[in-house]
């Protein structure tokens, strides 16, 4: 991800903050293997299920959008683990043996 794409998420998560919604930033912390986006790529996801950016593509950013919404709910911080040895790895698409780590945040 080129740091422009980087911006680009931050400008529109904040432009949604600005608007009122309430917002989510997942961001990939770790990979491993074969996966989609390197770290650092972010995506941005509101209560209203707006989303900007990838942090995977497929399946997994489905999953990263649900825990974003918890997280907006809850205010708490997660970090998903999706691998290899994880049995959700096959349902979310890291089927290739990858591993990824994003870490959800509510944006205030």
């Amino acid at each position: 991800m080129t740091t422009s794409d980087s911006e680009d998420v931050l400008g529109t998560a904040a432009q949604w903050r600005a608007a009122g919604e309430t917002v989510a930033l997942a961001t990939v912390v770790e990979t491993w293997g074969s996966s989609p986006r390197p770290a650092g790529s972010r995506m941005a996801v509101t209560a209203s299920g707006r989303m900007a950016g990838s942090v995977s593509g497929g399946c997994i950013e489905g999953a990263v959008a649900d825990a974003a919404k918890q997280t907006m709910a809850t205010g708490a911080p997660q970090l998903l683990d999706f691998g290899i040895s994880d049995e959700r790895a096959w349902e979310v698409g890291l089927a290739c043996g990858g591993k990824l780590k994003v870490f959800v945040e509510k944006l205030s």
